[in-house]
C-alpha cells in the first residue's frame, strides 16, 4: 500500500512546533524554577516520586486512576511518542492531517507511516471505516500495523472529536488488534467547556490505550520539556512500560530537575495554574473565533476551532487566485503567507495532509505577538480584540484574505 510521504517539494523531515501561547512565564511557575536552579542534576529515567504522583493526581482529576507505576515522564512528547513506538513495533496509522510531529518518529525508526482520512465532523480520529480498509491493505501487502495514534482535540483541526466518532475508532482499532496512544497535549484548552464533549478513548477502552499529555499543551512553556504518559493496567502493558524506560534510558531522556519541579508544580492544578490556563484558555478562543469569520468571509473553508491555539484553513475556493501570484500546493501556500502576513503559516503537508491541497495552520499565539506588558494586558482586558496590537494583526489578517477573495471574484468568469 502506498505510504503518504508528500512529493512534488522533496520530503517533509521536520514540522512546526506546537503552537506556543505567546504569554510571558506565569510568576509562580517562574519561582518554582528559580527555588530548583541550584539542582544540577535530572530525574530518574520515568521521572521521580513526587512528579510521577503530581502526575496520577492530575489523571483522577479527570477520571482515570492510575498508580506511578503505571506512570511516565519524558521530556517532551516526541520521546514518548518515540519510545512507544520503538517498544510496540510495527507500523503506524495516523489520521489525516495530524500532528507535525507524529509521523517523524516512526520513520526516524524506519517504521511505514499510513495515513487514514477522518470524519466530515471533526480531525483527530480515523473514519472507522477507513481503519479498517487500511489496516486490510496494509496487512494484505505484507505490512504489520499495530499503532494507531489519534487526538481527540486536535492539533492542527483545532477541533474536538464527539464521543461517537471516538468510540467507533477505538472499536474498530481494538478489533484488529492494534494499541492507540491517545495525545491529549490539547485537552485542557477546550474553549467551550460547558458546550463541549470531551471522553478519551482510555476512558472507553482502558486496557488498550496509553495516554501521552505534552505539558506545552496548557500548563508549562513550550521551552520547559516536560510530558507524562498514563499506561494501561494489566501484564502486556507493565511489559511495555518496562520496554518504554528501556528505551528512554538508551536515549538518555531525563526531565532536568527545575523543569520536573514545575511540572509537578503544574500538574497538582493550584489556583495561580487554574486560573491562568483558565484566562490564557478565554483569550485564544476570542482570537480563533475572530480569525476564523476572517477566514470565511473571505471565502476559505474551516471548521470553527473548539481547543488549542491555531485553526486550520482550507484555501482550496480561492485557487485561482492564489495560481495568480505562482502558488500551486502547500508549499508555496505556505511560503506566500508566510510573507503576506509576517507570521508562520505551515502547510498542511506539514502535518500529513496531500501537497496539492491548499491548507495551513494558522496558530492565535502569533496574533497576540506583543511586549510582555502589552500581553499581560490580553490576559486582563475585557475587550483583548480592541487592544491596539491585536487589532494590528487581525487587520492585517483581513486584508490579506479579503484581497485574496477581491482576486478570485475578479477572475470568476461572467455568469
Amino acid at each position: 500500500m502506498r505510504r503518504t510521504d508528500p512529493e512534488g517539494h522533496g520530503p517533509v523531515r521536520f514540522g512546526p512546533p506546537l503552537p506556543a501561547d505567546g504569554l510571558p512565564v506565569l510568576p509562580e511557575l517562574s519561582a518554582v524554577v528559580s527555588a530548583a536552579a541550584a539542582l544540577g542534576r535530572s530525574e530518574p529515567v520515568g521521572g521521580g516520586p513526587a512528579l510521577l504522583e503530581a502526575a496520577c493526581g492530575y489523571w483522577a482529576r479527570r477520571g482515570l486512576s492510575a498508580g506511578p507505576e503505571r506512570v511516565v515522564a519524558a521530556p517532551g512528547a516526541p520521546s514518548l511518542l518515540l519510545a512507544l513506538t520503538a517498544a510496540l513495533g510495527g507500523d503506524v496509522l495516523v489520521p489525516r492531517p495530524c500532528a507535525a510531529w507524529w509521523a517523524p518518529y516512526a520513520r526516524l525508526l524506519g517504521r511505514p507511516v499510513f495515513h487514514v482520512g477522518t470524519p466530515a465532523e471533526c480531525g483527530g480520529v480515523p473514519d472507522p471505516y477507513a481503519l479498517l480498509e487500511t489496516v486490510r491493505r496494509v496487512r494484505d501487502e505484507g505490512g504489520d500495523p499495530r499503532l494507531l495514534v489519534l487526538s481527540v482535540a486536535d492539533d492542527p483541526t483545532a477541533t474536538v472529536a464527539p464521543p461517537e466518532a471516538v468510540h467507533e475508532a477505538v472499536e474498530a482499532a481494538a478489533g484488529e488488534g492494534l494499541h492507540v496512544v491517545s495525545d491529549e497535549t490539547w485537552r485542557d484548552t477546550v474553549h467551550a467547556q460547558h458546550d463541549t464533549v470531551l471522553i478519551g478513548p482510555a476512558e472507553m477502552l482502558p486496557e488498550r490505550v496509553t495516554v501521552v499529555t505534552d505539558l506545552a499543551g496548557a500548563l508549562l512553556p513550550p521551552g520547559w520539556p516536560a510530558a507524562v504518559a498514563r499506561f494501561p493496567a494489566g501484564e502486556v502493558a507493565d511489559d511495555l512500560h518496562a520496554r518504554v524506560l528501556d528505551v528512554l534510558t538508551a536515549l538518555g531522556a531525563r526531565v532536568a530537575a527545575p523543569v520536573a519541579a514545575a511540572a509537578g508544580y503544574a500538574l497538582t492544578e493550584p489556583e495561580p495554574v487554574t486560573t491562568r490556563v483558565a484566562a490564557t484558555v478565554r483569550l485564544h478562543a476570542r482570537v480563533a473565533a475572530a480569525a476564523h469569520a476572517t477566514v470565511v468571509s473571505a471565502g476559505a473553508l474551516a471548521r470553527p476551532p473548539q481547543a488549542g491555539r491555531h485553526l486550520y484553513v482550507d484555501l482550496g475556493p480561492l485557487r485561482t487566485a492564489l495560481g495568480a501570484h505562482g502558488v500551486g500546493d502547500a508549499q508555496d501556500l505556505e511560503e506566500f503567507l508566510t510573507a503576506r502576513l509576517g507570521l508562520p503559516a505551515p502547510g498542511g503537508h506539514r502535518f500529513g495532509d496531500d501537497l496539492g491541497a491548499l491548507r495551513v495552520r494558522l496558530s492565535t499565539g502569533s496574533l497576540l505577538a506583543g511586549t510582555d506588558a502589552e500581553l499581560e494586558e490580553c490576559l486582563g482586558s475585557p475587550s483583548p480584540l480592541e487592544l491596539p496590537h491585536v487589532q494590528r494583526a487581525l487587520i492585517t489578517l483581513k486584508s490579506v484574505f479579503d484581497d485574496l477573495r477581491d482576486d478570485a471574484q475578479r477572475w470568476e468568469p461572467p455568469r
